[in-house]
């Protein structure tokens, strides 16, 4: 862990000067807040609206285009309150208001409904749609960006969030949900899906160490862990969605951002205005982030260089009052190598045998069109999206000269797709039907010594499916319900039909209170995912595709809680889940589900497999969220589950992610002069793992085999980690400046891991003989308190 430390100090350089610089550059500013307030059903601005700062007399009303403003706010924390006649007040909870850099508000506003003899007229922050009622969350960027640990890496911090179990080791943020495999969520930014979140990403899984979506671009983030709306193909076990905010339509700007790992910036802006109002109508952000801990590494003797690059983009034009167009894009470059030190290192030495080298490119580019109706509420999105993963990940007996290959993947996956959907809001009722269609091309050339696996394999597949959605509420809005049945298939896979893929779901809400705090869901739901491209393209050695048989593996869920709102700010949750596998893949090789893999740095699914196994997940959780309410905020969960997947044999047995327990807590608190401090506990029962196999592993060395016979049989200390962080915002009339210090795991706890095999070897790195292969530890003797530093400048 001492790289990092490098790292840290070099940025308190930065922190020291800017707190040496002249007392009057901190003289007291002020921000402006500005945003829009539109109709949550078609789009429409709403004139007259009512905005005001809670607990000031600071507030503003929108004119005829639905625009409002602020001016002369002081710098800090606030709840903004926006109400009009005949609709739901709602709050947005926990605004920072700088001096520089506040982004324009999106508000959109819903119709008030009148529940028995009282007409509600305040919104719930925790509302979710009526298709997932429950086993949702949503977290705004602010809340993102201030947990600690993340380092202002989504994908990071939602490691942290209800029901999700950590990867071995606690680095990597593969997103392992109730007791499910890391390959089982889909991820969506705006309307377009994106394959993968992270650098470095497992192929087949997306898992990987570092996100890629830039938190600059985000304005809310959810993560549903059941009841998935019908319009989302592939999901087994949880749909993440990254709603991206607009850039800002009245003044160019941007950030500076200096991390842990990275250092990136963002820019963003107006670019044509619209001649009839005088209004910008085009807006653009642009970010590009470049990583640096390969050249701290290479300072400090580490023989591993992570080098990473990525981009995003999003361009918004509103055509018209009823028409607007949106282009957004992201990407990365990532290079993973290995160079070797001067001096013989036993730790060094099992890091350069045994770490793949990687080179991965991935873009995503969507282009989605939306139409409100004129005459009527409603609206048509029309999205068309490219993505494309090139994976060139290998393994040399000697990894320095990429000499004397072991494994060879040389791959690629390109999707083009179409999505198109109507929603109708007829007499309180909202329809939705969609189609999706795509175009899969996929490459790969493996070669696996001592698998003897060597073959060049192409395929070409189309995909389409159909879905619909019906919702209403009933019983003067006492019972919310929803109806929704989809079905997927391709044209290369033989396995399953359209008629075979019929994915029907139901979700119900039922009040309890005549005040609206209490209610009772329940939902179930059939949700299947098609098999990998690596499976679907594996060749035997005659050329054959032997996974062509290959079915739809299925998932059906049962959920069943309560949920109460004490109050606008907080929510308590007690939820019981059952989720049942069927027709899940097995490695015909190892002889163990498919389940049990993708948590590590390999290619999933690149084996003969068979498609008959079987899995089953259940237990509750109770969740406590509490929006900023006196200046605190935070959420605290408890799960306790099984997981258990089949192998060849047919028997149910424990997973690698069968956790039993998981304890989550994120929170802040808001101290004047804008200081904050926020803390992260994350806790994980016993860890079952499987450990290598030291006589197998001796002839294919330094690929190791694993002992996958004995899985559940043995299992790692329970994972125990806690970070603090501490944040400071100064503002400028030309700059505003946020800095912070974590100190990450500062209860110093021994995060557990398996050991690893390597060579017997003497202290000067000769090869003993007879040649065997002995175990090492891959845990700190005692836990290290890893310190971190970082800087965002908003100009």
């Amino acid at each position: 862990m001492c790289f990092q430390l490098y790292s840290y100090m070099s940025k308190l350089v930065i922190i020291n000067l800017l707190l040496l610089m002249p007392l009057p550059f901190f003289g007291q500013v002020s921000g402006d807040l500005s945003g829009r307030v539109i109709d949550v059903k078609n789009n429409e601005p709403i004139f007259g609206a009512s905005i005001v700062l809670q607990g000031t007399s600071l507030g503003a009303i929108t004119d005829e285009s639905g625009y409002f403003r602020i001016e002369s706010v002081p710098v800090q924390t606030y709840n903004l309150e926006i109400s009009y006649l005949g609709y739901q007040t709602k709050t947005i909870f926990n605004i920072i208001v700088k001096s520089v850099g506040n982004p324009p508000l999106i508000v959109a506003l819903a119709e008030q409904i009148e529940i028995l003899d009282q007409v509600v007229v305040e919104s719930n922050p925790f509302a979710r749609p009526i298709e997932t009622p429950i086993s949702s969350q949503s977290f705004s960027a602010v809340e993102i960006e201030t947990y600690p640990g993340g380092n202002s890496d989504i994908t990071s911090v939602i490691q942290s969030m209800p029901g999700v179990s950590p990867s071995v080791g606690g680095f990597r943020n593969d997103l392992i949900i109730r007791g499910g495999a890391p390959n089982e969520t889909v991820y969506y930014l705006d309307d377009i899906e994106i394959p993968n979140l992270n650098h470095f990403s497992t192929q087949g899984s997306a898992g990987g160490p570092v996100g890629l979506v830039n938190i600059s671009f985000v304005d809310e983030v959810t993560l549903s862990s059941s009841s998935f709306g019908a319009e989302f193909d592939n999901p087994l076990s949880a749909v993440l969605q990254f709603r991206q905010r607009d850039g800002n339509f009245e003044q160019f700007g941007g950030n500076i951002r200096i991390g842990a790992s990275e250092a990136g910036i963002t820019f963003e802006g107006p670019i044509i205005k619209n001649k009839k109002n005088n209004l910008y109508s085009t807006t653009f952000m642009f970010s590009v982030r470049r990583s640096y801990l390969q050249f701290v590494f290479e300072l400090i003797g580490l023989p591993i260089r992570p080098d990473y690059w990525d981009y995003q983009w999003k361009l918004i034009h509103q055509i018209d009052r009823y028409n607007s167009l949106s282009f957004i894009g992201i990407g990365s470059i990532d290079d993973f190598t290995l160079e070797t030190s001067d001096e013989f290192d036993e730790q060094n030495q099992v890091i350069i045998e045994q770490s793949p080298i990687i080179q991965q490119r991935t873009i995503t580019v969507g282009l989605s069109w939306r139409k409100n109706n004129k005459n009527s509420d409603g609206y048509m999105v029309t999205a068309l999206s490219s993505n494309k993963l090139e994976n060139l990940y290998s393994r040399y007996t000697d990894n320095i000269n990429l000499k004397d290959p072991t494994f060879i993947n040389d791959s690629y996956e390109w999707e083009t797709k179409l999505r198109w959907k109507k929603v109708q809001f007829i007499k309180g009722w909202k329809t939705e039907l969609g189609l999706n269609a795509q175009y899969s091309d996929y490459y790969n050339l493996t070669e696996v010594k001592f698998r003897s696996f060597d073959y060049l394999s192409t395929l070409n597949l189309f995909k389409y499916g159909f879905y619909g959605k019906l919702s209403r509420s009933l019983f003067r809005n006492r019972l919310d319900f929803s109806l929704g049945i989809r079905t997927d298939v391709d044209t290369f896979s033989t396995g399953s039909s359209l008629g075979n893929n019929i994915s029907p779901r139901i979700a119900l809400s039922y009040t309890l209170s005549r005040d609206q705090k209490t209610k009772l869901i329940t939902t179930v739901g059939r949700y299947f995912k098609m098999p990998l491209y690596t499976s679907l393209g594996f060749q035997d050695i005659v050329g054959n595709h032997v996974n062509k048989t290959a079915k739809y593996t299925r998932s059906d869920h049962y959920v069943v809680g309560i949920e109460h709102n004490p109050n606008e700010a907080t929510r308590v949750a007690l939820e019981g889940f059952l989720k049942q596998y069927s027709d899940y893949p097995i490695s015909t090789l190892d002889q163990i589900s498919l389940a049990n893999k993708g948590g590590g740095f390999e290619v999933l699914g690149n084996e003969p497999l068979t498609f008959d196994g079987r899995g089953k997940t259940y237990g509750i959780e109770l969740q406590y969220q509490r929006k900023l309410f006196k200046n605190f905020y935070g959420i605290l969960s408890y799960t306790y589950f099984y997981s258990t997947f089949s192998n060849a044999d047919g028997e149910l047995r424990p997973s690698i992610w069968d956790n039993r327990h998981l304890v989550s807590f994120n929170g802040g608190l808001k101290l004047k002069r804008n200081w904050e401090l926020s803390w992260r506990w994350r806790f994980a029962g016993r860890t079952p793992f499987i450990p290598f196999d030291p006589i197998a592993s001796l002839s294919s060395y330094p690929e190791l085999i694993i002992d996958y016979p004995n899985v559940g049989k043995e299992s790692l200390g329970s994972f125990n980690i806690a970070d603090i962080r501490v944040d400071k915002k100064w503002n400028f009339r030309w700059a505003s400046i946020g800095l912070f210090l974590e100190v990450q795991n500062f209860l110093v706890s021994v995060v557990p891991t398996p050991d690893t095999l390597t060579y017997d070897r003497s202290e000067t790195g000769e090869l003993n003989l007879p040649l065997q292969l002995i175990p090492i530890s891959t845990s700190e003797d005692g836990g290290t308190p890893i310190p971190s530093v970082g800087l965002v400048l908003y100009f």
